[in-house]
């Protein structure tokens, strides 16, 4: 029987593409702080620090589990999925807005216009990791789909903002919810602006010798 797969993420977002491709998973939030992660990384583009983060809520779980894993333990094997998302707009990086007025103004930027969402994906497996840390499996891939939106008004971004949805979110708006209205198109894989690209898993797995068929449910 196929490891069974670990999202390293709190997102509902994520864990509803999982469930809708019919992907077998189960959930163990990371501790990391991802101020201080990107901190001590230094200056990185979007993209990358997508990846960074991915890596480290990957990791963080990972050895969580091998920790405490024992001879036979049928955790071991798992296979650990990390994603984040990071907005860039005008070549600076946005990550959640946290506060209604940086969620307005943040709006009041991007309407009419474009920017790329990026997330990063980093797969480990857990297999033979207490056994040969030398060679396990870690591997990572970084997805971009640009965004257009609307030009909305100030009375529509007042509502949106005050619905609360768009300060936990990357970039301040969601696809698979009440912004989907203020989107007026997509460039790239629509997987990947929610939060977790199906088809980019798909490739991973493959990698690690997996077939995303081996998770369905």
């Amino acid at each position: 029987m196929t490891s069974p797969l670990i999202l390293a993420s709190a997102s509902p977002a994520r864990t509803k593409l999982l469930r809708d491709a019919g992907i077998v998973h189960r959930i163990v939030v990371s501790d990391v702080d991802e101020d201080a992660a990107t901190a001590s990384a230094g200056p990185l583009a979007p993209a990358e620090t997508a990846l960074l983060l991915a890596r480290a809520k990957a990791e963080s779980v990972a050895a969580g589990i091998t920790g405490g894993l024992s001879d036979g333990d049928p955790a071991d094997g798992a296979l650990v999925l990390g994603c984040d998302s990071v907005f860039e707009f005008d070549g600076f990086p946005y990550g959640k807005p946290w506060e209604p007025e940086v969620a307005r103004d943040r709006w009041r930027q991007m309407r009419g216009r474009s920017g790329i969402l990026h997330t990063g994906h980093w797969l480990i497996s857990t297999l033979h990791s207490r056994h040969d840390a030398a060679t396990p499996f870690a591997r990572g891939e970084v997805t971009s789909a640009v965004v257009r939106f609307e030009e909305v008004s100030d009375a529509e971004i007042d509502a949106y903002v005050a619905t609360g949805e768009p300060l936990l979110v990357a970039g301040a708006f969601t696809i698979d919810g009440l912004a989907g209205a203020f989107i007026s198109g997509i460039e790239g894989d629509p997987h990947t602006v929610v939060g977790l690209s199906i088809s980019t898993l798909r490739r991973l797995l493959g990698q690690a010798g997996v077939s995303i068929t081996e998770l369905w449910v």
